[in-house]
Parts: structure tokens; sequence; C-alpha cells
């Protein structure tokens, strides 16, 4: 259980995994049919030091910030906001409502929210930059259709194809969401000396080409340096594939707050007691 009462499974975050995912730190997915189980939401928390990035597939997130930014996001949809100084923000997650078929064109009604939230770390050159935030919807970013299934580049590089994100300069990310159909197989570049994660979402499919072992829905595949990933599926195979350069800096982790020095906490903790925590009154929108 996570914010005011939301069920998640934490793929993977805290300083025990840190060493084996940077630049990633955590890596957490949310799904219920049961609104209980998730309509608590994140309320209002701050965060400093990392970027985040939401991104939803099915039921909606209305989200909104401390400087008076708000929206919502519907299946497809994509949050990257760079927390940089520091911001408040809350993410509270909804089922479809009556009024959201129309928009969304669609006569189903589902009470399934289902998604993902993946925290990026930054540089300590660049932990205390102004604020940005960026809605990716979901016919920004490209798909890329091909023999066996279909990509969405969300940021970096696939099959030729750029996704429309360019934050995280500094780790050059790789976020890309792979849908393969059964009996098929794909492969993708990758960066050597990259960390190279990939989490199934559902289905299973072998991300080994040596491996006779099919690797299952809700599990981590952490790769050794190379530069490709090979996946095949028999059955199909819904997965998301990160892939970053490496940091290797000091980490001093503290809730929602990720900094360079345990001094750089206390400061940031002081913050939060005087008011002062929000130093950019103004964060960019892009």
């Amino acid at each position: 259980m996570d914010g005011a009462g939301v069920k998640l499974y934490r793929v993977f975050g805290g300083m025990d995994t840190v060493s084996l995912t940077d630049p990633f730190l955590l890596l957490d997915f949310f799904g219920s049919n049961d609104p209980r189980e998730y309509e608590a939401g994140f309320p209002w928390h701050p965060h400093r030091g990392i970027e985040t990035v939401t991104y939803l597939m099915e039921g909606k997130v209305e989200h909104e910030d401390s400087e008076g930014n708000k929206g919502v996001l519907y299946p497809g949809d994509l949050q990257w906001m760079t927390a940089g100084s520091g911001i408040f923000h809350q993410e509270m997650p909804k089922p479809i409502s009556e009024g959201d078929r129309g928009l969304l064109q669609t006569s189903v009604m589902n009470t399934t929210v289902k998604g993902l939230q993946l925290w990026i770390n930054l540089p300590a050159t660049k932990k205390m930059t102004t604020p940005v935030y960026r809605d990716v919807r979901r016919n920004h970013a490209p798909k890329v259709e091909f023999d066996g299934g279909e990509v969405t580049v969300v940021a970096g590089e696939a099959m030729g194809v750029e996704g429309p994100v360019k934050a995280g300069v500094a780790v050059d990310p790789t976020y890309l969401e792979v849908k393969l159909r059964p009996e098929s197989e794909a492969s993708f570049k990758v960066k050597r000396g990259y960390t190279v994660l990939v989490y199934i979402v559902e289905g299973k499919g072998k991300f080994d080409p040596s491996s006779k072992t099919s690797i299952p829905d809700g599990y981590l595949v952490i790769y050794e340096d190379g530069d490709e990933v090979r996946v095949s599926t028999e059955k199909g195979v819904h997965f998301i594939l990160l892939s970053g350069r490496p940091l290797n800096e000091p980490v001093y982790w503290y809730g929602p707050i990720v900094m360079n020095t345990e001094e750089q906490i206390v400061e940031a903790l002081a913050d939060l007691r005087r008011g002062t925590f929000v130093r950019e009154k103004h964060p960019i929108v892009e």
C-alpha cells in the first residue's frame, strides 16, 4: 500500500536495488478493477532531485501541482515530470466515468485502473533545476508496427523512430512499450555500458536466446552488458523496455526526495518545515 491507500506492486525501489537499476530508482505497477483499492490516490506530496514518469494503460488519473497546473491522463497517456528543485503534486486514479466515454469514443464502462510509475534519478548538477511538466498524449508517441507486433516509442529510439520525450539528457533514457503476438520474436538495439531493464506486464516470453525458460508477467529482467535485446514468445507478451546511462553517483534517499548527500536531505526536510521547499514558483510546462 502506498499514497493514501493504493494497492500496488513495487517491482523495484529503494537503497537495496539502486546499484542494480541506476539511473532508475523505482518502478511501481498499479492495477485493480476495485475502486476501493485505488481511489484514495496519492494526495499532495513533495518531490525533489528526480524525474517521475506516469504511464496509464487503463482508467484515468487526475493530477495537479501546487502551482495550479492540472490535467487528466487517459489510457495511453503519459506524464514525464522533472521535479528538480522541488514541487508538490497529487495524482488521483479514477474509474472511467459516463462523461469520459464520448471523449474516449467507447461504450464500455470499466472500473479498472492500470499503469506504471517510474522514478529516474537526476545527476548532481541537475537536482536543483526548475521543475518541468510534460504531458504526452496517446497519439503523440509514435507506434511502429512490425512483423509480429508493435512498439510504442516514448523516449529514445526504436526501429529508426524517435520518441517525443527529450528529457533526462544526462541519462539518455529509452522507454519503449512492446507488444508481441503469439509465435513471434523481435530485437531491439541498446547501448553498451547502459542499464537495461525489462518489466513483463502481461503474458510471458524468452528474454535470453540461449534460455529454455519463459519469464511471466510481474517479473523484471536485468541485463548484463550488451548491444541488443532479443525476445521471443509462444503465446504473446506485453513488456516495457527501459535503458539509461548509469550516473554512478552517491544516493541519499528519504521518501520522495533523492539527493547526493545526507546534508541535502536535511536541507530538504528543513525546507518542508519552513515552507520554502518549492524554490521555483513557475514550473515549465512543455
